[in-house]
């Protein structure tokens, strides 16, 4: 079975981890979630051969941005139009967060004997994914908003040791594709298998909820986690980056 091409894995992501206000301009797709996390709060096209007018809409799209007190930020895909790269090339945006998006096939997978899976809004897993994730009250705020969105089959996934819930995070399955986000774990434990098994644990899920694929985004710069993934079976597909104005910060 071949895997999705990057249009698929886009649109699924878009479903899996959604902006609160989204706006159309043609095939480029503008998205704010009052600034938590850049993926839900940036502009992306969709389309390679939709590049009229380039440097104007690059600037409406800016504008919005700012008027939701958000940065300006493009994420780049292998969908984007040359000539919006060029565009940001010739205003000098600054290259960020150089990353990949890995997947594969969805096969059999053995959930952790201590996996807890809890809808994403019961203030119990928040409250687990605001300690782990070491996020102040405002951070936790924004990051309940952006799921409240959520529209399609998702779950927080738990792993305990000890009584004591040690890694967690967000799978939610869009398009037949099992989605995984906010993988953490507790620093204290690290090197303990405990993200192997809390990713088996939200495969496993994702597997009984229809997934045929699973998919993620991962930091170029982070080898643990691409490490990680491989040895479950995840593959590179294509690579993508941030733009942000001005200097890199």
């Amino acid at each position: 079975m071949s895997l999705p091409d990057a249009e698929a894995f886009e649109r699924a992501g878009l479903l899996a981890w959604p902006g609160i206000e989204e706006k159309w301009d043609g095939a480029w797709l503008r998205r704010a979630a009052g600034g938590y996390t850049k993926r839900a709060n940036s502009t992306q096209c969709f389309d390679p051969d939709d590049f009229e007018d380039a440097d104007v809409r690059v600037i409406s799209a800016s504008s919005w941005m700012v008027l939701r007190k958000i940065k300006p930020v493009f994420r780049i895909t292998p969908l984007s139009s040359p000539e919006l790269n060029a565009t940001l090339d010739e205003a000098d945006w600054q290259t960020i967060d150089p990353s990949h998006l890995f997947a594969m096939e969805l096969g059999d997978f053995e959930a952790d004997a201590s996996a807890e899976y809890f809808a994403p809004l019961d203030p119990k897993f928040l409250a687990i994914a605001q300690r782990l994730q070491s996020y102040d009250d405002a951070t936790l705020a924004a990051m309940k908003a952006l799921l409240a969105m959520l529209a399609v089959p998702a779950a927080g996934v738990v792993i305990h040791r000890d009584g004591e819930a040690v890694a967690s995070s967000i799978m939610a399955v869009a398009n037949g594709i099992g989605i995984t986000g906010n993988v953490v774990t507790d620093p204290t434990r690290r090197r303990q298998g405990l993200a192997a098994a809390m990713m088996r644990s939200g495969l496993s899920w994702a597997k009984d909820q229809g997934a045929k694929f699973a998919a993620l985004n991962v930091q170029g710069d982070n080898e643990a986690a691409k490490a990680l993934y491989t040895g479950l079976g995840y593959t590179h597909q294509y690579d993508y980056h941030y733009r942000i104005p001005g200097a890199a910060k």
